[in-house]
C-alpha cells in the first residue's frame, strides 16, 4: 500500500461515489515526475548546468552534423517561448558552451552551436544522464518496459496530437 492508496481509500469512505482511479493514475504520474525532475536536476547540477540548458546542449549534440541550429528550430524542438530561449542562450554564450554564428548568405540571420568545450561538456554529461535514466526504469521488467512505454506514447498522444 503506498500513498495513493490511502488517498483513494479515505476518498471512498467519504465520497463512495467517485472514482478515483484516475487519482490514482494521475497522482502517481506526477510523483514519479518529481522524483525524476530531482534525480536529474542533481545531475546536471553536478556539471554545473540547470535542466533547461542542458536541453539546450542535448538538443543541439543530438541534431548531429555540425550540432548548429536556429534559434526558431531549439524552440520548436523544446517547446519553448522565445524569451526563455534568448536567456538560456545568453547563459550558456557566457559560459562558454555555445557560440552565436552568423550566416555567410544573411548576416542577419543567427544560428547556435555547440563550442569545443560545449560539445566536450555535454558529450560526457549525456552518458551520465541515460545512465540515470537506465536506473530509474531498473524496476521495471524488460516485459514491462515497452508496454508501459505504449501506454504512455498513447495517452501522452491524447494531448500532443
Amino acid at each position: 500500500m503506498d500513498g495513493l492508496d490511502v488517498v483513494v481509500s479515505q476518498w471512498e469512505k467519504e465520497k463512495p461515489h467517485l472514482d478515483c482511479s484516475s487519482m490514482e493514475l494521475i497522482g502517481r504520474v506526477m510523483r514519479l515526475s518529481k522524483h525524476f525532475e530531482t534525480k536529474f536536476a542533481v545531475c546536471h547540477k553536478s556539471y554545473n548546468l540547470k535542466s533547461g540548458e542542458f536541453d539546450v546542449l542535448a538538443t543541439l549534440l543530438r541534431s548531429g552534423g555540425d550540432y548548429c541550429l536556429t534559434p526558431s528550430m531549439l524552440i520548436n524542438s523544446m517547446m519553448l517561448t522565445s524569451g526563455a530561449m534568448t536567456n538560456r542562450l545568453d547563459k550558456l554564450e557566457m559560459m562558454g558552451l555555445i557560440v552565436r554564428v552568423h550566416s555567410k548568405q544573411d548576416r542577419r540571420s543567427v544560428s547556435v552551436a555547440l563550442s569545443a568545450r560545449g560539445k566536450a561538456l555535454i558529450n560526457q554529461v549525456i552518458e551520465e544522464h541515460v545512465k540515470l535514466q537506465q536506473e530509474l526504469v531498473e524496476s521495471l521488467s524488460e516485459e514491462d518496459k515497452p508496454v508501459l512505454n505504449k501506454i504512455l506514447k498513447t495517452w501522452l498522444g491524447d494531448f500532443e496530437s
